[in-house]
């Protein structure tokens, strides 16, 4: 059973949210990093689920990593635990679903590695964002890729060599967040961008997603999921429909 993280299907139908719960700032150790990672694989296995919102609450995503767990471990013991770390604050670009991080108050370290891995980022106004862990004499352990192919290599290193904060101008135009909304409307604008997938064809999003993930290897990648997507019922289903009735008239199965 997990401590701090849960999985409600029960706010809109077809939409997951999996939530961050560790008061007062939702920092990110170990332990909430693999319950994260669980609830992944939880929603990712659920046929019934079309899409993820990823949320703290309305006045925090997550501030970090938590510090004082690092300040303890000794060489030995971050060796055995950083495989496990970077798999965790990465599982969200593994979920075969559509995937948003709706982000209030602040995503910082560690939490802006685990929203750097969804599909899109909403942000409150007043958001603060930033990968300062060079200044506690560490590196982002899974951030670093995600964050350079997003906003390309300079830019990156910029954020990670500093350690700065962006606020959500700078972050909007760099392209590290897709919607900058009022604080209040944070959950409700990450809730309409997720709604959209529901009964929308899961296997070719799911697909898609994969191409993405495979980076430089994509282009040899996609060449198999098209060519397996002829084996779904979702691709006989859209492209009958398609021919008959034009794009968007499919009712798709998500097989």
């Amino acid at each position: 059973m997990a401590e701090f993280v849960t999985v409600d299907r029960g706010v809109a139908e077809g939409v997951a949210v999996l939530r961050i719960a560790r008061p007062p700032m939702n920092l990110i150790d170990l332990q909430v990093a693999l319950e994260v990672a669980g609830a992944a694989e939880e929603i990712g296995a659920d046929r019934s689920i079309a899409a993820v919102v990823v949320y703290g609450d309305e006045r925090v995503f997550s501030a970090g990593d938590e510090m004082a767990e690092l300040a303890a471990f000794t060489p030995e013991q971050a060796q055995a635990v950083v495989k496990d770390f970077q798999s965790a604050l990465g599982c969200l670009a593994r979920l075969p679903q559509p995937t948003v991080a709706a982000i209030s108050g602040y995503a910082l370290g560690a939490g802006l590695e685990l929203a750097l891995g969804a599909d899109r980022r909403v942000i409150g106004d007043n958001v603060k964002l930033g990968l300062p862990q060079i200044k506690a004499g560490l590196i982002p352990v899974s951030g670093i890729r995600r964050l350079s192919l997003l906003i390309g290599p300079s830019k990156a290193k910029d954020l990670v060599y500093t350690g700065r904060f962006v606020d959500p101008k700078e972050a909007e135009r760099l392209g590290l967040v897709d919607e900058v909304v009022a604080p209040d409307d944070v959950f409700e604008a990450a809730l309409r961008w997720a709604r959209q997938f529901v009964g929308g064809p899961g296997a070719a999003l799911a697909a898609a997603k994969r191409v993405f993930e495979a980076g430089t290897h994509g282009h040899d990648r996609a060449r198999t999921e098209w060519a397996d997507l002829f084996g779904t019922e979702d691709q006989q289903v859209g492209t009958r429909s398609y021919l008959a009735d034009g794009p968007g008239t499919a009712r798709f199965v998500g097989r």
